[in-house]
């Protein structure tokens, strides 16, 4: 079995297109019949997150699952080891990691997979630039100027990360950090000797919202690079 893990706290904007998203990527063809096992972890929600789960739920079928489940804790990385904590429970040789503001392709999982490592770090697209209006077009363009968009990039996103349960559970885990836990997983695996693959293959594509959830994260460096211009 597959697993999938997502983070939300307060999400009900974005969660409907994550899992339509996700929806197409663990029915892939090329995944060959594999069950695909995704887990929701609701982190202090208090918004509709809950409620636009329990509505994707009644539309699984035998090649997917969709569960949840609610934690307290307000820290990124605390949620995302709950989740595959379950996901090992339940018997996952695969665990891939996604943010509920993020639209993954549907050959996501496959591609993953085809790389045959350990570990596969991929990278960030944005389609979206319109919550920074009058910066648009110059945010745009020092992205694409700054920001290698293809394999061999050593970029490090909790958005777009897959590693083999067994070299997860070799490396400790995901750490209860509120920001930057991906990084600390992906040292700890490469200092217990995973093979870690470097890829622009697996396409996600993440938003540019203003209201960052986590200090540090993608959404932060982005309004960073809007108070620089």
């Amino acid at each position: 079995m597959i697993g999938v893990v997502i983070p939300a706290h307060n999400e009900e904007e974005y969660l409907g297109a994550c899992l339509d998203a996700l929806r197409a990527a663990a029915t892939c063809p090329q995944l060959g019949g594999e069950v695909v096992h995704i887990v929701i972890v609701l982190d202090a929600c208090s918004d509709h997150s809950q409620r636009i789960v329990m509505s994707h739920a009644m539309h699984t079928d035998l090649r997917w699952r969709l569960d949840w489940i609610a934690v307290e804790d307000r820290n990124v990385g605390a949620a995302r080891a709950a989740g595959a904590a379950l996901l090992l429970e339940r018997g996952a040789r695969w665990l891939a990691f996604t943010d509920a503001d993020t639209r993954v392709s549907a050959a996501w999982l496959s591609t993953q997979l085809s790389l045959d490592a350990d570990a596969v770090c991929g990278s960030v697209a944005v389609d979206d630039w319109s919550p920074h209006q009058q910066h648009v077009l110059a945010l745009r363009e020092h992205f694409a100027r700054t920001y290698n968009d293809a394999d061999g990039h050593h970029h490090i996103h909790g958005t777009n990360l897959g590693v083999r349960a067994s070299a997860y559970v070799r490396a400790g885990g995901f750490a209860p950090l509120a920001c930057s836990e991906d990084v600390a997983l992906v040292d700890a695996l490469e200092a217990s000797g995973a093979h870690i693959v470097w890829s622009a293959a697996p396409r996600v594509n993440t938003s540019a919202r203003r209201n960052a959830k986590a200090r540090g994260g993608f959404g932060d460096t982005l309004l960073q690079m809007v108070e620089k211009m």
